[in-house]
């Protein structure tokens, strides 16, 4: 037997197309995002984001009465079983909170008898939250705080997490963040969703299969190294040279550069004067102005290559002035992120096919086995 003839091999699935969707369209060339049709922008400017929940997982925009009752019903998922904040409370305290998170949703389904995949999805929706911010309490020794059912998703995190509520301008910069992370078609963590979903697995283990997958720097962790990389070039003017000695040493500069994008991020340009703003009024100016002139000078250097900045660039910016620490980015990533891995896995699953790529073998053949005394 020879061997195998030569095929294409797409090594990153790189604009291969794995399944037909309408939830969510980008347009890497003209900067444009779109969640059911609607720009990332619109959604930002008019919506907030249990609506743009709703909206992802059942295809449109809800009626007054629809939203009450999908908002009861997600805060209702809020609280936790008495055995998982005590679980909680014993983990590692130098566990990182993204394996926390991705523990603590497998363990959901313990608790959840539901055969209704949407009362599901609420549940862990709704209870991503309450996981993290309840461990990074728990680790520093300190009280837990409780959900509170009448507030919104975003705000209830900041709540638990800090132990008092947000004011208006901190509790609406969650929330947009949330907006902006809810979506970002075929990526590597919703891929790896409907690969489990494929498989008509359940949708704790498609959501923890996603938060596996975007704890990797290169997905979901790029946030934590931009703000550390910020926080380690000190002040506005090292940028520059900062910018060089890295680009030169042929490193990646984390929060620049997408596969899809080949233009500005739009969910950059939302986030970018919201983290300026957010930086002033906290007295981390010095950040947010450090940050600008890394851009800058990256993109003297970048933008001819049409490598921008992305999501990633200024959101760990915007986290850092709400007093969040950094091993949180990701999880609050996951926790947006959590309403578009499960809208693709429905809606894969309604036309199922098991995923079951190939490998290209690239080894020896009809090889003969050798007795171990004669090796």
């Amino acid at each position: 037997m020879g061997a195998q003839e030569p095929v294409v091999v797409h090594k990153g699935l790189e604009n291969v197309y794995v399944c037909e969707s309408n939830i969510c369209f980008i347009d890497g060339e003209n900067s444009r995002l779109l969640y059911r049709g609607y720009s990332v922008e619109d959604l930002v400017e008019n919506s907030f984001y249990e609506e743009v929940a709703y909206l992802l997982l059942y295809g449109r925009l809800p009626k007054r009465e629809e939203l009450s009752s999908f908002v009861e019903s997600l805060r209702q998922s809020y609280e936790l079983p008495k055995v998982m904040l005590d679980l909680l409370k014993q983990f590692p305290k130098n566990a990182h909170p993204m394996d926390v998170l991705r523990t603590g949703v497998s363990m959901l389904s313990f608790f959840d008898n539901s055969s209704d995949d949407y009362s599901r999805a609420l549940r862990i929706i709704g209870a991503m939250p309450t996981i993290v911010a309840s461990f990074a309490r728990a680790r520093k020794g300190l009280e837990l705080v409780a959900p509170k059912k009448e507030l919104s998703i975003a705000t209830n995190f900041l709540y638990m997490l800090n132990g008092n509520e947000p004011d208006e301008e901190d509790a609406r910069a969650m929330d947009i963040a949330y907006i902006v992370h809810a979506e970002h078609e075929m990526n590597a963590s919703t891929f790896s969703c409907i690969v489990t979903a494929s498989t008509l697995s359940d949708l704790y283990s498609v959501v923890t299969s996603g938060i596996a997958t975007l704890k990797g720097p290169l997905h979901g962790g790029a946030n934590e190294r931009a703000l550390e990389y910020f926080l380690s070039v000190g002040s506005p003017e090292k940028a520059e040279e900062a910018v060089e000695k890295t680009l030169n040493a042929k490193q990646r500069l984390m929060g620049f550069g997408h596969r899809v994008y080949k233009n500005y991020d739009p969910r950059y340009k939302i986030l970018k004067p919201l983290a300026k703003a957010l930086s002033e009024k906290k007295g981390k100016a010095w950040v947010y102005k450090t940050a600008e002139a890394v851009e800058q000078a990256a993109l003297k250097r970048l933008s001819e290559h049409k490598i921008f900045p992305n999501v990633d660039f200024y959101s760990g910016i915007l986290f850092h002035a709400l007093g969040i620490e950094t091993d949180l980015f990701t999880p609050i990533f996951a926790m947006s992120r959590s309403v578009g891995w499960i809208a693709h896995a429905l809606e894969y699953v309604q036309n199922n096919r098991l995923i079951r790529p190939k490998a290209y073998y690239t080894g020896e053949l009809n090889k003969k086995y050798t007795p171990i005394d004669q090796r």
